[in-house]
């Protein structure tokens, strides 16, 4: 019995970082699948690190991970929010893994005395790795995002692998540049895209379609000139102009026919159909009638993508409700340092959220912005690290546990109401040995959560080394704060809640990774209609199927 036929879809990028391939991606695997494909993304990122859980948010974005425990771009949220799936491991390249892999077979003596070079051996190994995640997840079509740009030595080896593949498989090379428009002149300008396409054409591959990030859609004179110097048929140079939301990218897409034209190439039948209910979505986000302001209280500000998925999880809740999302970034190092007070930085917000991180940096201004939102009854929701801390102010503002901390932060401290994990107390490796990925946790009855998940027992996604310490529970209990989620054994505390508060819910989990467009999280759903005080009704949120995306043939 032959294999079944895999088809392969490659995105590159020319001229700058953050075109947006990864939404690029994500907006035409949603195209296909929609269409009744199985479409698998594959990420190539081309650092040498092993995984992205050792970078700093501010300088990469966030760290994305899936229900593996991997450890991963944060591309990966946009990929599974788009396509409604759950991605693994096999979906992620980086320089570390394939040259991990090759030194090891080399160690084992796998290529039998062979001089073990980057062509063909390197090559190879990728050319099997895009084959291996094709066949585990039984792919139609896989999306490749080669990350970083064209011209950069870092992904030349990857440029080469696929160039490779091209030989043997049915491969559709896509190629994102930008068209700028000088202010002085006022007219887009297509030398950088010219350049971009030069230097893939010397890698030995030719774009079959053209996708132009500009302000404004292509002037059609732009749109020819384009295609006769880069060598793309007309109909294939495709504009992928700015938009309020990222949500509106596959609406633009599917005007030009673009997933019927990949599906054309491949000689796959095309099943076009009405994006009807993710057209409700986006103008829900963008034409709402009312505005709800949320604070997200952080020590990363510098970089909006560092919470990436905290901001989707909040969009997609607010559709739901009825309201837009008016933002504000309050970076608590600030708070902490005095520039600002807390009352001036929260005043006016409807909901605040303490998401993740590590260090000490920022620690007491995020603690004074929880202690603001549980004296003033604003609605919080705190996320991992914002767990930790609810109870570190807890313990010192209720319980008058004076001085009580994480000891992550003071290891000293008289009263450690957080403390490291039995498990992570010998682990000296940085990276991938936290406690990661999808771990159980069963809700007590008649509590908050439990009736925001529905059920009694959830999972949730968890990246984290320290936790509740048990010692201090009855403490903490005593003086009113609920832990309302326990790991099944009852060693973990995985939520906590205070019953008499508007909305006052953490969890030790990340939520924000398990939110989809159509789907939006309970606990963030939950947070948004205690912010939106009650406005807004049922929302767009009904009648899904299976896939989280209404089809109308």
């Amino acid at each position: 019995m032959s294999e079944k036929k895999r088809r392969f879809v490659v995105v590159t990028g020319g001229v700058l970082s953050g075109l947006g391939k990864g939404v690029f991606v994500s907006s035409l695997g949603l195209l296909l699948k929609v269409q009744g494909y199985n479409v698998v993304p594959l990420k190539i990122d081309p650092y040498v690190n092993i995984d992205a859980g050792t970078m700093n948010p501010v300088e990469h974005g966030e760290v994305f991970v899936l229900e593996d425990g991997s450890e991963v771009d944060m591309d990966f949220g946009t990929y599974e929010r788009f396509l409604h799936d759950n991605l693994s491991s096999s979906s992620s390249i980086t320089t570390g893994k394939i040259f991990k892999e090759v030194i090891e077979k080399e160690r084992r003596g796998e290529y039998l005395g062979k001089t073990v070079q980057l062509m063909p051996h390197v090559t190879r190994e990728l050319r099997e790795w895009y084959h291996k995640t094709a066949r585990e997840r039984d792919a139609d079509i896989v999306l490749i995002e080669v990350g970083g740009t064209v011209g950069d030595i870092e992904n030349q080896i990857f440029l080469e692998s696929l160039r490779e593949l091209s030989l043997k498989e049915e491969v559709f090379f896509i190629h994102l540049v930008p068209v700028l428009v000088m202010d002085s002149v006022g007219e887009q300008k297509t030398k950088p895209a010219q350049q971009s396409v030069r230097m893939l054409r010397e890698a030995g591959i030719v774009p079959h379609m053209l996708v132009c990030r500009s302000r404004d859609f292509l002037m059609p004179s732009i749109k020819e000139k384009l295609s006769l110097l880069c060598g793309v048929h007309s109909e294939n140079v495709v504009s992928a102009p700015d938009k309020e939301t990222i949500y509106q990218v596959p609406l633009v897409l599917d005007e030009q026919n673009v997933s019927q034209k990949v599906l054309n190439f491949f000689n796959l039948e095309n099943n076009r159909v009405d994006l009807k209910q993710w057209g409700e979505f986006t103008h829900a986000l963008t034409k709402a009638p009312r505005t709800v302001t949320i604070a997200i209280t952080g020590k990363y500000m510098a970089l909006k993508d560092s919470y990436t998925s905290v901001v989707e999880s909040l969009a997609h809740a607010a559709a739901s409700v009825g309201c837009k999302l008016s933002l504000r970034c309050v970076e608590t190092t600030d708070i902490e340092n005095k520039r600002v007070s807390v009352e001036e930085a929260l005043r006016g917000a409807d909901g605040i959220i303490v998401p993740g991180g590590f260090g000490e940096r920022g620690v007491e201004g995020k603690i004074e912005c929880i202690k603001y939102a549980r004296e003033h009854g604003v609605p919080f929701l705190g996320l991992c690290f914002g767990l930790q801390l609810a109870v570190v102010e807890y313990a010192r503002n209720v319980c008058r546990l004076d001085s009580a901390h994480s000891t992550e932060i003071d290891s000293n401290t008289p009263y450690p109401v957080i403390h490291i994990m039995d498990s992570q107390k010998d682990v000296t490796q940085k990276g991938g040995t936290m406690r990661l990925g999808t771990y159980s946790a069963v809700l007590s009855p008649n509590s908050r959560v439990r009736s925001l998940y529905g059920v009694d027992q959830i999972t949730e996604r968890h990246r984290h080394r320290y936790e509740v310490n048990l010692a201090y529970k009855a403490k903490l209990e005593e003086h009113g704060l609920v832990f309302s989620g326990t790991s099944p054994d009852h060693c973990l505390m995985e939520f906590l809640e205070i019953p008499d508060h508007k909305f006052f819910v953490a969890t030790q989990a990340h939520p924000e990774f398990l939110s989809r467009p159509l789907q939006p999280h309970p606990l963030f759903l939950g947070f948004l209609q205690a912010s939106a005080k009650g406005f807004g009704g049922e929302g767009i949120v009904k009648g899904l199927n299976n896939e989280g995306i209404s089809i109308v043939r």
